[in-house]
């Protein structure tokens, strides 16, 4: 087996010209790689770039019905190609001859791309093997990744630098280029009509000014409740503002919830994702937890209000904008995926959100 030398500050080197980035989901991460991507497009504008996300993300790189390779546009502004897979829905039928058919159509893409390294930003054992399988040479990945045995799958192990995943993405993608990177601002896919229809719905809910409140999360440890989110609803629109409430599928029943808490202030919404990112960008506040959409809005500078329980704010908190995280001391970092809010999530009271989005509305509005 070769030996992996795990590197922090790697001599420069030419620059790959042929670069395949693997982060297949969730979309949380994969909004936190892409400001290390974005630092790789700019430092080399001229390479080709190639993306292996889950189809269900994929909108976050490109809007539909978009093309998933050629030239770059507004449509797709960061990647050349972008390679997707279906890993949920293929385990779910590993054995039809369609899920093989279709695994090897996927394999075969991305093996025509012809990648001179591979970048595991994921560190699980089947990103790690996607990597290998695209036939790329040379594959990164972090020196401790978040599966072991995908390091056994990385010819080139990097130490992470920085607290932040953010900051770790960046590490990563700086031992790939030989040199130190800054990240500029991330370009999201844009899409004329996704923003006329965001334009239409927004005059229907008469929301000039409005919050976005996200009662969601990745599982119940996470969650704050939702009547909860109700109460602040409630609060805010006596200050003015519209709140709307985000929700994905699954969460109809949750967001109902919210809207009946705030004695009907509060109007659930749900988006595609590329509405969804045109939504959030007009938003004057977002408020939620450790989720999707809370990274989205703080990728978009938009102020946020954290409500973290289990998950650490240090690692995993909103990045890159004016933001208030409320977490308490009771809270313990852990991402077992329980079903009951966690004990020290529950400590954080209506008041205390309140209190933190007025503070941010006046700061930037007042």
């Amino acid at each position: 087996m070769q030996a992996h030398t795990p590197v922090s500050n790697p001599n420069s080197q030419a620059p790959f010209e042929r670069i395949l980035i693997v982060r297949l989901s969730a979309m949380g991460d994969v909004i936190h790689t892409l400001p290390a991507v974005t630092a790789l497009r700019t430092a080399f504008p001229a390479a080709t770039l190639g993306w292996v996300i889950e189809e269900r993300w994929a909108e976050l790189l490109c809007t539909l019905p978009t093309p998933r390779s050629g030239p770059r546009s507004a449509q797709r502004p960061l990647a050349d190609m972008i390679h997707t897979v279906q890993l949920k829905n293929w385990r779910r039928a590993w054995s039809s001859p369609q899920t093989w058919e279709q695994m090897a159509a996927a394999l075969s893409e991305a093996r025509a791309g012809r990648y001179q390294v591979a970048i595991d930003f994921q560190g699980a054992a089947r990103s790690a093997l996607i990597a290998r399988w695209s036939g790329a040479p040379v594959i990164y990945g972090f020196a401790q990744p978040r599966e072991n045995v995908a390091g056994m799958v990385y010819s080139r192990q990097v130490l992470a630098q920085g607290e932040h995943i953010v900051e770790q993405n960046l590490s990563l993608a700086e031992a790939v280029a030989g040199c130190p990177l800054s990240a500029p601002p991330i370009e999201f896919p844009h899409d004329a009509s996704a923003e006329k229809e965001c334009e239409r719905r927004l005059q229907e809910f008469g929301a000039a000014n409005f919050v976005l409140l996200n009662p969601g999360a990745g599982w119940g440890a996470k969650q704050w409740p939702a009547e909860r989110y109700g109460e602040v609803a409630t609060q805010l629109a006596g200050d003015g503002f519209k709140p709307l409430v985000n929700f994905g599928p699954g969460e109809e029943e949750l967001a109902r919830e919210v809207q009946s808490s705030s004695r009907d202030a509060a109007s659930p919404i749900s988006c595609s994702l590329t509405q969804l990112v045109a939504l959030t960008r007009r938003a004057k506040l977002f408020i939620g937890g450790d989720t999707g959409p809370l990274h989205l809005a703080a990728a978009l500078r938009v102020p946020v209000v954290g409500i973290y329980g289990p998950t650490n704010p240090a690692r995993n908190g909103p990045f890159t904008t004016e933001s208030i995280v409320l977490r308490s001391a009771l809270s313990i970092t852990s991402h077992t995926r329980v079903k009951q809010p966690e004990e020290g999530l529950l400590q954080i009271t209506p008041a205390q959100v309140v209190a933190a989005a007025r503070k941010l509305l006046e700061t930037r509005h007042g």
